[in-house]
């Protein structure tokens, strides 16, 4: 499965992707959308824990920002941007409190999906029954995705985990506000090529800082996109040509930036502080 053929493929995108899918593990449909159903459960009992929360993670670095956010006054009047960001930080807070998550594709960039997706099905009353479809779309740009390169900070940056997350939201919420299998695919290739060159330096090697508010800011980026795609905008270097480019950046990325927490920001003063209170515990 390529971007590029989902995105030659009739639309709604999903329908193809679910047929693909069931034609090469022998599921049923149904089996498939079963699952999505629980994924969707899943995360939105995670947003609603993390909204609820203000304990410290395990490190201390995190664990109000979600609820923080959620109970300020929203000064800018942007409901769907506040509901984004917050559901997004959420899901990563509860990560980092160990709590159940749903690793989309990966538990540190878990919450770029449901923040996007479930924050704006839930900011235009959409229902979860209606995210079904959207999400094996998700799922098949993930798959996509992972066919040219390896999902993982520690392969690639971060542009290998939240860029991947965010095109694969991207893509569902494209399709969910009735975006065509080119359209979708488009969103997911703007995404990513807007992620090129990320790197993944987590303070003390824990996947809380800057990866919540990271989920956050690729969450916003993710609707972005769709509004992007749904304005017939779409990405100049084609879809799979961008997963190339990607995986070429990640490949050429020091082992520093990728999840050691040996350079960026794992390195300042204050992050290697964190580094030597932790390993003194």
């Amino acid at each position: 499965m390529t971007l590029d053929e989902i995105l030659n493929a009739p639309s709604p995108a999903s329908q193809w992707v679910l047929e693909s899918d069931c034609q090469a593990s022998g599921l049923t449909p149904e089996i498939v959308k079963e699952a999505m159903r629980s994924r969707i459960a899943e995360m939105r009992d995670s947003v609603e824990r993390g909204l609820a929360s203000a304990a410290p993670s395990i490190t201390g670095m995190v664990g109000w920002n979600a609820k923080g956010l959620w109970d300020a006054p929203d000064m800018l009047q942007a409901p769907l941007l506040k509901r984004v960001q917050a559901y997004a930080m959420a899901v990563n807070e509860e990560n980092a409190r160990m709590g159940r998550i749903v690793a989309a594709p990966t538990a540190g960039s878990a919450g770029t999906i449901p923040g996007a997706l479930l924050g704006v099905a839930d900011h235009l009353k959409i229902s979860d029954d209606d995210l079904v479809m959207p999400m094996v779309l998700a799922a098949g740009v993930g798959k996509a995705i992972s066919k040219q390169m390896f999902i993982s900070g520690a392969a690639g940056g971060c542009q290998a985990e939240i860029g991947s997350s965010a095109a694969m939201a991207a893509a569902a919420v494209t399709e969910l506000l009735g975006g065509s299998s080119r359209a979708c695919v488009h969103a997911a290739a703007m995404a990513l090529m807007n992620t090129i060159g990320l790197v993944c330096d987590p303070v003390g090697g824990y996947v809380e800082v800057p990866c919540v508010s990271r989920n956050a800011f690729f969450a916003v980026h993710a609707v972005s996109s769709a509004q992007l795609a749904l304005s017939n905008l779409e990405s100049f270097i084609p879809p799979d040509e961008v997963i190339s480019a990607m995986a070429q950046v990640g490949r050429m990325m020091p082992l520093e930036l990728r999840e050691t927490a040996e350079g960026g920001l794992a390195q300042t003063p204050t992050g290697l502080a964190v580094t030597a209170r932790m390993e003194s515990k």
